[in-house]
């Protein structure tokens, strides 16, 4: 049986999980395939994806080593229903304490949205694994740097504005993961190949281990 243990080295085994945010059940569908083939282990479909639920449990069956989650989850019957549906990762844009306890209580990775250090702080108090900021486009790197001279010991993963090109800089600032949209689940709208997802994976997650052991 897996453990959340088990669940949390899926993201920090590679450094990211890959957020999921298109029109079309079957695209989405497809681009995950893809990221899955290229090395991603931990993806969120967000609840906006038309069939969401639906989409999870199929993934959560073809792909029982990968940590299948559900993104804006909003509360905690939402998290609950994600949970029933096979997810084990549940991703919040806002912090909400009652969506974390239902996370916790059926050991679900739960990374929980925040944007300034208390928020930060309130959400991990109350139980998150994982501190996502967001919106980090809105600072970039330089703010979750100042943000853990005080606060090292969070594990905090900035979502938004994540390329090959900035995960350095992210990484250097003290992110414990990065949750990564467009630059991968958008590879392959040009070419209408969904190779492009899994090459893009690839491009992204060798930049992370590279930004890590530096």
């Amino acid at each position: 049986m897996f453990t959340k243990q088990t669940h949390l080295e899926s993201i920090y085994s590679t450094g990211a999980f890959l957020i999921l945010r298109l029109n079309d059940e079957e695209e989405t569908y497809q681009v995950a395939k893809a990221a899955i083939a290229g090395g991603m282990r931990a993806l969120e479909v967000t609840y906006s994806v038309p069939g969401a639920l639906n989409l999870v449990a199929r993934l959560t069956k073809e792909h029982p080593d990968v940590l299948i989650g559900v993104g804006t989850v909003m509360d905690a019957p939402s998290a609950f229903a994600a949970y029933q549906a096979g997810a084990r990762l549940i991703v919040s844009p806002h912090f909400n304490p009652e969506l974390i306890t239902v996370g916790n209580r059926y050991q679900c990775v739960v990374a929980s949205g925040a944007f300034t250090p208390s928020e930060m702080v309130a959400t991990a108090e109350a139980g998150a694994d994982i501190v996502k900021l967001f919106p980090a486009e809105a600072v970039g790197p330089a703010y979750l740097k100042a943000v853990m001279a005080p606060l090292a010991h969070l594990p905090i993963a900035p979502t938004g504005a994540v390329n090959p090109g900035t995960v350095a800089d992210w990484f250097g600032a003290g992110a414990c993961a990065v949750g990564v949209g467009r630059y991968v689940s958008g590879a392959h709208r040009e070419s209408g190949n969904y190779d492009d997802v899994s090459v893009a994976t690839q491009t992204l997650l060798a930049a992370i281990a590279k930004a890590r052991q530096s």
